[in-house]
């Protein structure tokens, strides 16, 4: 089972004790929570990077050179 430490700051002692069934539950709960939003994150990133290769591609389309894209999208 699941773990958790426990330190007393006053003494320094330390404790090992197992997690409830409700600390395990938000646990699980948390984890979910994370995974999803950095599936989100993610996306999001990829779809900013390829937001930016789209406005390159566009740019040198109107025949701007790599080193004028450069400079405008820094």
């Amino acid at each position: 089972m699941a773990t958790k430490l426990v330190v007393n700051c006053a003494t320094g002692a330390v404790e090992e004790i197992e997690l409830t069934a409700q600390e395990l539950a938000q646990r699980d709960q948390d984890a979910a929570a994370y995974a999803a939003q950095k599936a989100i994150d993610d996306a999001a990133k990829a779809q900013a990077e390829a937001d930016k290769e789209a406005g390159k591609a566009k740019l040198a389309a109107l025949g701007l050179s790599e080193a004028e894209i450069a400079a405008l999208v820094g």
